[in-house]
């Protein structure tokens, strides 16, 4: 039966990922926090221009 196997192998494919995406976000998380907080502070101000222009 392989199918044993195939959880174990899905586990540790899991397992890597999630170590992956934590030394990613440690590595590069104040960056990701700075482009987001950039790009919903140009949202922002985009919504404002189009309220003012409706008023």
């Amino acid at each position: 039966d392989e199918s044993g196997v195939t959880a174990i192998e899905y586990g540790l494919i899991a397992g890597l990922m999630a170590a992956l995406l934590l030394v990613v976000l440690g590595t590069f998380g104040d960056k990701l926090k700075g482009l987001f907080n950039a790009i919903a502070d140009k949202l922002q101000n985009a919504t404002d221009t189009i309220q003012q222009q409706n008023q």
